[in-house]
């Protein structure tokens, strides 16, 4: 067969501009790719071959064209029957141009792959979430505008140098620092203070995942509260993360809340270190810097919904990492068959995100027991 024969040849089809093409990412055993509508939020998976043929649907290529280079790469030329079926999925969708639009996404679709996603949910006195702003991608350009010179190398590069400076004393010092966090539980008014201070380090970590994502291209959905009574955070939705132009603003975007935590305490540390402080704000400068610190590096865990897991996610090139290297290992460990059939990258990739995530833990549960015992024995 042609790679288009009748007059479905010369047809040159074209995405809607708001259609989304995700990297390939594993799943499980097999290598998919997301597509979005970004107008619907409509989205769902198609394998390598099927991307392959929509990614080429530009308004310029003709289907005898994109046939030719799909005979080219996969040795296998499409009929019209493949090219019509392929066409009514796409129309019926609403990702071609042209295409009467859809319906928006019934609450049964995939989940949405921001940094602070939150889902539509009945708002209740106990929980829920509400939106602060009306256009909350233009407040995000706004914030760019002012202080997005801070993504500068030029000025990043010193700031996350101090970042480490910083993290090296509370290391060093982290005896006196745990003994600081025990006195500041009997003076009310400074526990206050510093909880307050660590509150707006959250709302900070926030719309940093807005601003830096806004840098890469990304579109910010929803700035708002979100409570679970008697927590009360701030949220900020990345409608497109998965879909920003590299892997390395992907990472950039999932890190930018933690970073965030940790410049906001550098003042903190320069009046902690140098300023002549009473005992008791001094006391609360070092409690913050170990509280924040610990809420930073909580974040970058890779379990989820943490930052930490996003950034594996991205390191492993996979969607549902865990769940996907939770079902390779079961099979490995029965030295089932299946196993080898998983491609070699998840081979790899799967295994070693365990062992990652067990070290950090091990290494976040020796640090507690640590902590804990020189508090007694102090």
């Amino acid at each position: 067969m042609s790679a288009a024969p009748g007059a479905l040849a010369a047809y040159r089809p074209a995405l809607r501009p708001r259609v989304l093409l995700s990297d390939p990412l594993l799943d499980g055993a097999a290598t998919v790719h997301l597509i979005k509508d970004a107008g619907t939020g409509n989205s769902f998976k198609v394998g390598p071959k099927e991307h392959f043929l929509i990614a080429r649907m530009d308004g310029e290529r003709s289907l005898a064209e994109i046939g030719e280079a799909y005979a080219g790469e996969y040795g296998r030329r499409l009929g019209d029957a493949h090219w019509q079926r392929l066409l009514a999925l796409l129309g019926a969708k609403g990702l071609l141009a042209g295409a009467p639009e859809p319906k928006p996404a019934p609450t049964s679709a995939p989940p949405k792959p921001a940094p602070s996603s939150v889902p539509p949910e009945k708002r209740t006195l106990l929980r829920g979430s509400l939106p602060l702003v009306a256009d909350a991608d233009a407040t995000t350009a706004r914030l760019h505008r002012v202080f997005g010179f801070l993504l500068a190398p030029a000025v990043m590069v010193p700031l996350l140098a101090l970042v480490l400076a910083m993290e090296a004393v509370v290391v060093a010092r982290s005896g006196e620092l745990l003994l600081a966090v025990r006195g500041l539980m009997t003076h009310p008014v400074l526990l206050t203070g510093t909880a307050v201070l660590l509150w707006v380090s959250t709302a900070l970590h926030e719309l940093a995942h807005g601003v830096v994502a806004r840098h890469h291209g990304g579109r910010v959905a929803e700035i708002g509260l979100r409570w679970r009574l008697p927590a009360v955070i701030m949220y900020c939705t990345v409608d497109n993360y998965l879909y920003l132009g590299t892997r390395r603003h992907r990472i950039a975007t999932a890190a930018a809340g933690a970073v965030m935590n940790l410049v906001f305490l550098l003042p903190f540390c320069a009046l902690w270190l140098f300023a002549p402080l009473d005992d008791a704000t001094h006391e609360a400068f070092a409690a913050l810097l170990l509280l924040g610190s610990v809420q930073a590096f909580t974040m970058l865990v890779p379990l989820p919904p943490l930052d930490g897991y996003k950034i594996a996610c991205q390191l492993a090139g996979a969607t549902g990492l865990a769940a996907s290297a939770g079902g390779y290992l079961r099979l490995a460990l029965r030295r089932s068959p299946e196993a080898a059939a998983y491609p070699r990258r998840a081979r790899i990739a799967y295994p070693l995100y365990a062992v990652a995530t067990v070290l950090v833990l091990a290494a976040a549960v020796a640090a507690a027991v640590a902590g804990v015992h020189h508090l007694l024995t102090a």
